[in-house]
């Protein structure tokens, strides 16, 4: 069963300063987790969290980038499993679009086609991604205003 997590955000800032955030693992790691990104186009690489056994989560992700437009799209997958080799597959996407002097965030993951645990696993992802699209405005924002974001 594919479902569909969709967010939508304005950023005060322009579209090359939110890509920062998305595409350099450093800055990634400020708002969503600890990483091994690339800019690269079939780089395979993982995010890492708290494993939740009760969602069948060991607390990888499993990513491949498979598409970018610097500073307007970028695409990647997002599987995640119990570890033991089974995978819950899904596709990240971001849009940006600039708009009245900043950017639009568009965030779309969809599929999660394989869990177990699809309702509980979903319904956390969608809530989580909330927080964390909120979490990078902040963090962007304490950037430019020259603050440090804890």
């Amino acid at each position: 069963m594919a479902k569909i997590i969709q967010h939508q955000f304005f950023y005060p800032n322009p579209p090359e300063l939110v890509w920062e955030y998305l595409t350099k693992p450093e800055l990634i790691a400020q708002w969503l987790m600890k990483n091994d990104f690339e800019p690269t186009i079939g780089h395979e690489f993982n995010f890492h969290a708290s494993p939740m056994p009760d969602m069948d989560f060991d607390g990888v992700f499993h990513c491949k980038v498979l598409e970018i437009v610097p500073f307007k799209k970028l695409s990647y997958s997002w599987d995640f499993g119990p570890g033991d080799g089974t995978l819950t597959r899904s596709v990240v996407n971001w849009t940006l679009t600039e708009k009245d002097n900043g950017t639009e965030l568009l965030l779309i993951h969809r599929g999660f086609e394989g869990t177990n645990n699809f309702l509980s696993m979903f319904n956390s992802m969608e809530k989580g991604w909330l927080e964390l699209i909120q979490k990078l405005l902040k963090v962007i924002n304490a950037t430019a205003n020259g603050t440090t974001q804890a």
